[in-house]
């Protein structure tokens, strides 16, 4: 078996926090953010407003969920992120009003170039326009751009952007359908 020389590893993120915010944020992350039995939303949204992220009015922010960088976060007005929800935010995410991202999303901006000896981190932003809908056990990878009103359904992996107005399923998730809204 081939050894691999740790030091070869490359990261190149930007945490763009100090580490006494980061420090008090993970603690804060798991004692009201992750806590399943802490009801309501307004705390929630209070504590990632502290740390800078822009959320609007009318969010709601269900338990169990884990946001990794609050303050690389957009939430815009009347969004909804459901139970188990994880925002793995190395960068930014942007989530536009009337999102919904329903229990157990995942929301993913780094990979690893497993091309490379050194595995390199590799990180793009994540964008859900107006009126997305992120269904259950859905995965929306890096660099991924959700058009308005697109709907990702139960489960699938979005490995290419979402055109608005299209349902999309599997994996990786194909359009099956136009979205009608009546």
């Amino acid at each position: 078996m081939k050894q691999v020389n740790i030091a070869l590893y490359k990261t190149s993120i930007v945490i763009g926090a100090s580490k006494l915010k980061q420090v008090l944020w993970y603690f804060t992350n798991v004692l009201i953010l992750k806590n399943s039995f802490l009801p309501g939303t307004g705390i929630r949204v209070f504590f990632l407003r502290i740390f800078g992220a822009r959320v609007g009015r009318g969010v709601v922010i269900k338990p169990s969920v884990n946001i990794k960088f609050p303050w690389k976060l957009v939430i815009g007005e009347y969004s909804w992120i459901g139970e188990k929800v994880w925002i793995d935010n190395l960068v930014e995410v942007t989530i536009g009003n009337s999102v919904c991202i329903s229990q157990g999303a995942l929301l993913l901006t780094g990979n690893h170039n497993y091309k490379k000896i050194s595995f390199d981190l590799m990180t793009a932003p994540i964008i859900l326009e107006d009126g997305v809908w992120i269904g259950a056990f859905a995965i929306v990878c890096p660099g991924i751009s959700c058009g308005t009103h697109a709907v990702l359904s139960v489960g699938s992996v979005a490995t290419k952007n979402l055109e608005p107005y299209r349902v999309y399923k599997g994996n990786p998730a194909i359009k099956v359908s136009e979205r009608i809204i009546e």
